[in-house]
């Protein structure tokens, strides 16, 4: 008796398949919430599961208990204080104990900025670094409102742990990538593409759009003509492709998907969600970031933290969002260190004021 090959076969190859298939799909349920107007594709899906499975990465620690507010200032007692002059001792205090909390590792702690022999000394790369950084949360929270406050929730900004996490680095930073080592001529030259990269969502697409579009002169992302033809369109196919490697990004960096933030109807329309207003402002944020605070900062680090093209590390959506779509889920944590909100007026003790001329203390003016 002849076995039939193909009627043994096809059972088998018919569960492949179905296991292939099925592999696509997330298993339910899902969440969608409605982002724009009813049966317009304008809405996000969720899945409780990954949301549940991600919520430690997001978890804030407890506050520390509020300072003494008639404490005296923090330069009354430590040397070279540049940036929190206006903070008061206990203040200071406070705010240092959270950084080895937010930043530092556990057994370093205070040491792993300070000399321990004299904390006013700046030998440690880590402490010229961590003042910089401070100079930059408040900066952002300062003059970025547009977007690190935009929901208009009270204490709304960020903090140190908003990136770092706990981590003397941040866990999601970037260098410029050179892509892999290939043979020389046409055949090894991939164009800064044709290669999947985990930055990017596994695409085949430009694997390194953070260099193209958030450092330096940056490309224009916009590259949907604004005419009913392409009539003097000076975008490239490649470089609608890097745009939308950059769009991948922003998808997982926010754990979004495109209608989070776009028309369904027109991508280029503005007629949509306002989180797309906001997703503009933290693009300008994120090129003002890199330019003017990180990039500056390579001479002073060691070549351990430098990347494999010899440039400094970098911030992208992910840095602060970590594949959530407001970081720490919205927790207003800014509201419990109002100290990194900017810097407050010092007060002008009756000591300190400065004499007018021709006075003498306690003279009538």
């Amino acid at each position: 008796m002849r076995t039939n090959l193909g009627a043994l076969l096809a059972p088998l190859a018919a569960l492949l398949a179905a296991l292939l298939l099925t592999g696509c799909w997330e298993r339910p349920p899902v969440t969608s919430v409605q982002n724009g107007y009813r049966g317009l594709a304008m809405g996000s899906l969720y899945n409780p599961r990954t949301l549940e499975a991600g919520m430690p990465a997001h978890a804030v620690p407890a506050a520390l208990p509020p300072a003494e507010p008639n404490a005296p200032l923090g330069t009354t007692t430590y040397k070279n204080i540049q940036v929190l002059k206006d903070l008061s001792l206990t203040e200071h205090i406070r705010l240092m104990t959270a950084f080895t909390l937010w930043v530092a590792p556990k057994k370093e702690g205070c040491a792993y900025c300070h000399d321990l022999a004299d904390f006013s000394l700046d030998t440690k790369y880590t402490k010229v670094v961590a003042r910089r950084m401070l100079q930059l949360t408040r900066d952002l929270n300062t003059n970025w409102k547009s977007h690190v406050a935009s929901s208009g929730t009270p204490g709304a900004g960020v903090t140190c742990f908003t990136c770092h996490r706990g981590q003397p680095v941040p866990p999601a930073i970037w260098f410029t990538d050179p892509g892999p080592k290939t043979v020389k001529g046409p055949a090894g030259n991939r164009n800064g593409q044709n290669l999947p990269a985990a930055a990017v969502g596994l695409t085949a697409m430009a694997w390194d759009p953070f260099t193209t579009f958030l450092t330096g002169k940056p490309e224009t992302i916009r590259v949907i003509s604004d005419t009913a033809l392409p009539a003097g369109s000076t975008r490239t196919i490649m470089q609608t492709e890097a745009t939308y490697s950059l769009m991948f990004h922003l998808s997982s960096a926010l754990g979004v998907n495109c209608t989070y933030c776009h028309n369904s109807r027109s991508f280029a329309s503005w007629e949509g969600p306002p989180q797309r207003a906001r997703a503009w402002y933290g693009i300008q944020m994120v090129r003002q970031l890199n330019t003017a605070w990180l990039e500056p900062l390579k001479p002073v680090l060691p070549a351990s933290r430098l990347g494999p093209t010899g440039d400094a590390p970098k911030a992208n959506c992910a840095t602060c969002h970590q594949g959530a779509f407001k970081p720490l889920y919205g927790v207003p944590q800014l509201g419990d260190y109002p100290e990194l909100a900017g810097p407050k007026a010092i007060p002008v003790t009756a000591a300190a004021a400065p004499e007018a001329k021709g006075k003498k203390p306690g003279a009538r003016s």
